[in-house]
């Protein structure tokens, strides 16, 4: 599927892997409109490749409708990457004996996961009224971003694992269902990528995740993110899969 004239959406787009993908697709001749909380960000961004900034909260049912209609206005929405997310840590049990907070939680799991099944809903709506681009009757794709934390979630990730894992067991019966309207899904599990949430780090615990690394020994780079996102995008043949972009980590308990 090409992305050159088409509209794309990308969530969480104002930074890291959104931003990344964002400037990818771009790229490529796609317009793209930024879904974000960030405003600053996400406006210098949308001017920067041409493109649009939206102000939307995922879970929002009519905030992400004010951003595909905006998508659906500057061309055939043929593309959707879910990179909206938040990740913070905590025990089931905290060390004095407290218990995990149920309202953070279901925080996690409505931003990363409901959110992400909000977005594709909707999407996918104006995604099936679109012309089919072949005689095979290909009409869009989504992207979804899950961590490598649905498999090996780390102490303190429960939440965040249990959001991320639904993502990925959703994804081979979401596909099923757009079939039918020639809209693929696939989602990227990444590991430890150099995104703004690892700014904050010192140097040498950067160092030391990016030890942990089969090979290459080093953190992610945002822009190898992207450069999946556009092959899972145009690549006909790739669909219901979960790819993991994490250098062949396999996460330790802390």
């Amino acid at each position: 599927m090409e992305l050159n004239g088409v509209s794309a959406i990308v969530t969480g787009g104002a930074s890291g892997l959104g931003a990344a993908t964002v400037r990818r697709l771009a790229a490529d001749g796609a317009r793209v409109v930024i879904l974000d909380l960030q405003d600053d960000k996400g406006e210098a961004l949308a001017s920067e490749i041409g493109g649009a900034y939206v102000h939307a909260d995922v879970t929002d049912a009519g905030q992400v409708e004010a951003a595909v209609a905006a998508a659906v206005e500057m061309g055939p929405l043929r593309a959707l990457v879910n990179c909206a997310g938040i990740g913070p840590p905590a025990r089931t049990l905290s060390r004095d004996g407290t218990p995990h907070d149920l309202a953070h939680f279901e925080t996690v799991i409505r931003v990363n996961l409901t959110g992400t099944f909000n977005c594709i809903r909707l999407a996918s709506v104006e995604m099936a009224k679109t012309d089919p681009v072949d005689e095979e009757g290909t009409r869009g794709a989504i992207v979804n971003t899950a961590s490598v934390a649905a498999f090996d979630g780390q102490i303190g990730q429960a939440a965040y694992s249990a959001s991320k894992a639904g993502i990925v067991g959703m994804t081979l019966p979401v596909a099923r269902d757009l079939a039918s309207v020639g809209i693929r899904v696939n989602t990227i599990a990444p590991g430890i990528i150099d995104t703004p949430l690892l700014a904050g780090l010192p140097e040498p615990a950067r160092a030391s995740l990016g030890q942990q690394v089969l090979f290459p020994r080093r953190l992610g780079r945002p822009e190898e993110y992207a450069e999946l996102a556009h092959l899972l995008l145009t690549h006909d043949y790739m669909n219901a899969e979960t790819v993991r972009m994490d250098g062949g980590i396999r996460m330790q308990p802390k």
